[in-house]
Parts: structure tokens; sequence; C-alpha cells
């Protein structure tokens, strides 16, 4: 099927590998003081610290420079109006964004995505910084760790691609099924007269989002990458299409993702890729390079459990397959360097197809949140070794698991996680958790 997938041509010279977040923010500011007509950004969450400021700063320049300069950035409406976690009181990033404006001759737009009437429901996952006739695609949100500003670092994937069609589509996705909505507000409005949008809109705008596709004018041969959005279970092409490179692998997989929380039918089509013979290396962050991640000294609370139900499910997952592991097919890696945090996702599949996304590859990504990704069909292998540098570059600080019994028990962790986590069990959450987490 992949085979018949269409998609823009792409040429070698188009493509760039930013391997690191400092070429990543470097890219990003650069771009962005270079811009000629439009800058499009879609990200979790642009943050009210240093990195962020600097960003929305760097946005302001540019439309200084140029008034005629289209900026659009889209960040998830209920992420933006709320602080961080553990945080009380009115503190989301929307009032830097208000702040901003009031003070500005020349505004941007900044606008508020509610893909579901609650947060935990899902977001906007939805990834891709489109500037003119380039894309820079990585699965970072923008502030401080994701970009490297103050020593700590939150590892991601980042690719460069020079494409004016590609940017095109995904600019005329934006516009059409996400600016042009009814249920997307924008977060810069004074609080005297801001409007709202109406509930009943934000409860049928998943239905609105869920019809949405990119457009493009497509080629079924040669090198080409293919824009794919998904939301929700049914009828979801990026969700299928991971599920596509798995089946259709004859050699080797090489997954990443920063959660290990796979939903049942990726377990399913891993395990009978395994049986078949197939290579699958799988690179996920340890839990004390999870983002939830709570160290000893620090004050523990409930959102800490997080990692460690995480580690439980790659146990739960690596005994299973134990005599893959024995064979040398499943090659499991865990990523830990120093206090930074892992937060990379993507698949390749026998070194010619390679899936960049900002998908989790896990059931919230599988059926709650808008995500997004490119497919890259590198048919002449003019790719193949770069993505072999990235992928060495990925395992540089990961060590790898020869056994299940590596991965610590619950009788080893804390006292507080041991706790939940028995409640958890307890009460049989388990199914519930697996799907929001």
């Amino acid at each position: 099927m992949l085979d018949k997938l269409g998609g823009i041509a792409l040429q070698p010279d188009q493509m760039q590998w930013l391997l690191t977040p400092t070429n990543f923010k470097n890219s990003l500011l650069e771009r962005i003081a270079q811009a000629r007509h439009s800058i499009y950004l879609a990200a979790l969450y642009l943050e009210d610290d240093e990195a962020g400021r600097e960003v929305l700063q760097a946005l302001m320049a540019a439309k200084a420079r140029n008034p005629e300069l289209k900026v659009k950035v889209l960040v998830d409406f209920h992420r933006a109006r709320r602080g961080l976690i553990g945080h009380t009181g009115d503190s989301g990033n929307y009032l830097m964004y208000r702040r901003v404006m009031s003070e500005a001759e020349h505004c941007i737009d900044i606008l508020g995505v509610p893909v579901k009437s609650r947060e935990f429901m899902g977001v906007l996952h939805l990834k891709g910084f489109v500037i003119d006739d380039a894309v820079i695609y990585s699965g970072a949100s923008i502030n401080n760790v994701y970009l490297q500003q103050q020593g700590r670092y939150r590892f991601d994937r980042y690719h460069l691609i020079e494409n004016a069609q590609l940017a095109e589509s995904m600019r005329s996705y934006i516009d059409a099924h996400i600016v042009a909505d009814p249920a997307v507000s924008s977060l810069t409005q004074c609080a005297e007269s801001e409007v709202l949008p109406e509930k009943t809109d934000i409860r049928s705008f998943k239905q609105r989002l869920a019809a949405g596709q990119y457009r493009f004018e497509a080629v079924t041969q040669g090198a080409r990458i293919t824009p794919l959005v998904g939301l929700g279970r049914k009828h979801n092409a990026l969700n299928k299409t991971v599920l596509d490179l798995v089946d259709e692998a004859n050699e080797q997989l090489f997954i990443c993702t920063p959660y290990f929380n796979p939903p049942y039918p990726l377990v399913r089509a891993l395990a009978k890729r395994l049986r078949q013979g197939i290579r699958i290396d799988i690179v996920v962050g340890d839990k004390t390079a999870n983002d939830f991640y709570i160290p000893p000294e620090r004050e523990f609370s409930t959102i800490g459990a997080l990692p460690y139900l995480y580690e439980q499910s790659l146990r739960k997952f690596v005994k299973r397959q134990q005599w893959a592991v024995d064979a040398g097919l499943l090659n499991v890696h865990l990523w830990k360097h120093e206090d930074n945090s892992f937060h990379l996702k993507g698949i390749s599949c026998d070194g010619k197809r390679h899936l960049i996304t900002g998908s989790n590859l896990n059931p919230r990504a599988w059926a709650l949140d808008l995500e997004n990704g490119l497919l890259l069909h590198d048919t002449e292998g003019q790719w193949r070794a770069q993505f072999e540098a990235e992928q060495q570059h990925i395992l540089l600080h990961t060590k790898r698991l020869y056994h299940y019994s590596q991965v610590d028990t619950l009788q080893s962790y804390p006292k507080p996680v041991k706790k939940i986590m028995n409640r958890i069990k307890r009460l049989k959450a388990d199914f519930l958790l697996r799907r929001i987490l």
C-alpha cells in the first residue's frame, strides 16, 4: 500500500538534518528573521519563559520590519490558558501573549485551538514551523528545555525541508481547517472584551478536524514526501501509515517513542513481525529521562508516577518478547544523558521509508490528539546515509536491554509511587489510564 501512496516530489538537497536543539533554535530564529511573506508555527505550547519570549520577540520584530508579513501561531487552547502543573492561580501563557500584543504597533495572530472540550480528552499535537517555502519539522514545543536555553535539553528530532509545495500544503490545511473554524479564537484579546468560542462549536470541532487532510499534487514514483494528519481511531491516515510501515517491513524497523505505551493494534503488529523474523530496534527514554520524572530530593506529586507506569508497560512488553531479545530480533535501547529528557518519535522501515512525526505512538495519540507527520519515501536510498547517521546520533546515550529483569520492579520504587500504583491496580484503572496517558 505504501508504494501506491502519493507524495510531493523531493530532491536530495531539499532535506537537512539539524540533529541538536541548539541547531533547531538557531535555524528557527534565522528563518523567522529572513521571512518574506509568511510564518506559521504550530506547537502544543509557546511558553512564557526565556526561550518562549525570545521566539515571540523574534516574531514581533519580523512583523515590525514587514507589516505585510502573515504571522500565525497555533497552540493548544487549554494548555495556553492554564499554568504549569502544580501552579495555582491565573498564570497561563496567554497572559504573556495578551501583554505583548497590547504594546505592539503591528500585532500577530496567536490562536488557541480547542481540539476537545477538556485538555485531558485531547490536545493540539500538530507540529511544524512553516516559514515561506521551508518547513522545520520537530516534535518539540517552544520553551527553555526544548531549545536548550539554560543548559538542560529535551532531545527531539529536527528536520529542515525546503519545498514550496509542502509548505503551501501545510499552510493551506491550517487556514482551511483550523484558522477559519468558529471553535478557534485569539489568545491575545484583552480581558474586558474577550469573546470565547461557543461550547457547541468546540464540541463539534473534532468531527470537522477528523475530516480534514493535506491537499497537494501527488506523485507516486520516485523520492517523495507525504504529509499526513489524523484525529480519532476511525479513518486516521497517520495511524494507518504507522501500521502499514510495520506490516510492510522486509528486514528491520527502527522506532522511537518517549512514553512506552503502544496501542494494542501496534503491539500486535510488532509481535507478529518479530515472529516472522523482522528485526526491531526500539529507542525509549529511561524513566529518569521522562519529562514527568521527579528526582527523590524534590517533593513528590501524583504526576511523578507516570514514568513508572510507562516503565512497567515496557517491562511487560519485553518480558513477553524475551525470546526475541535472546534471538537478537528485538533490541530495546534505553536513552539517558545526565539530567536531560527524551522526546523522540518516529519509525524507519528497511532504510527506505521514514516517518517523522509528533505522535507518541500511544493510545492517546492514536485516538484523542490531533497529530501529523511526514513520510519520506527514499526509493533510491539518497538519504539513507543521513538517516543512519541520525540513528547513530540517537543511540549515542543509550544502553541495550538484554533481559526484562534489567527493568525495575514495583517493589524497588519509592514509597509514594508504590502507593499510587497499588491503588491503580486495586481499582483496575489500568485500561482507562492507558487510553488517556
